[in-house]
């Protein structure tokens, strides 16, 4: 069993999510930053990948107080999980997303050094899966074990490309923002060692919001069971 798998992304309309030197860009509008901050309260967990985290040092957290009540008079905590794919243990251990505000968890592989866990393992809990990558599909069933029923995914696109090569995606939201990035080395939504066959999408809606677009689509390849 897995939870159910949702990515949320912005991109430029050339697909990209940053530049060459990867330095975070607001792509995002006011208004579909107030749709990721309830998509946000209305998931269990939150998942990025380390590259994320290195690159945007991100929190995670629900913004409203608003929401966040609601989420508490739901006999919820303030914010959902969040989960750190981090094979290696790289994480720095001041990042934000490791702050007292929500509980995290550290995936990481068999690779991951035993001292760097001892000393991460006093700000969030480790899982441990996987030779040299940490078993995504592993993941999930553990998530799932311990209550986590819906898992939005913030990025960055190697790990959503790894989900998409694992059949885990159930939805994906790509928020298109009125920008080119362009760039030959510029990451975009889905990064990485291509996949064998395209999974292929439903569009289930697009509408203007803000100054771009945003689309939602269904992903129709079976779904890990």
């Amino acid at each position: 069993m897995k939870p159910f798998v949702f990515i949320n992304v912005a991109a430029s309309v050339d697909g990209k999510i940053s530049n060459e030197r990867r330095v975070q860009l607001r792509i995002s509008s006011k208004e579909d930053m107030e749709r990721v901050d309830r998509l946000r309260a209305e998931s269990d967990a939150i998942m990025v990948g380390i590259g994320t985290v290195l690159a945007d040092n991100p929190r995670l957290t629900v913004k409203s107080e608003e929401l966040r009540k609601k989420r508490v008079l739901e006999g919820k905590p303030e914010n959902p999980l969040r989960v750190v794919v981090d094979s290696r243990a790289r994480i720095p251990e001041d990042a934000l997303i490791l702050s007292g505000e929500a509980e995290t968890l550290l995936a990481v592989s068999k690779k991951a050094e035993l001292d760097r866990l001892k000393k991460l393992q006093e700000k969030a809990m480790i899982f441990v899966s996987g030779e040299d990558r940490v078993d995504l599909r592993e993941l999930m069933e553990f998530l799932y074990h311990i209550g986590v029923r819906r898992l939005m995914v913030e990025g960055g696109g190697e790990l959503i490309a790894s989900l998409f090569r694992e059949g885990l995606v159930d939805e994906i939201y790509v928020y298109y923002g009125n920008m080119i990035i362009a760039g030959k080395n510029s990451p975009t939504i889905a990064d990485g060692k291509s996949l064998d066959e395209p999974a292929e999408l439903e569009l289930l809606e697009v509408k203007k919001l803000g100054s771009g677009i945003l689309t939602r689509w269904r992903v129709k390849r079976k779904r890990f069971n």
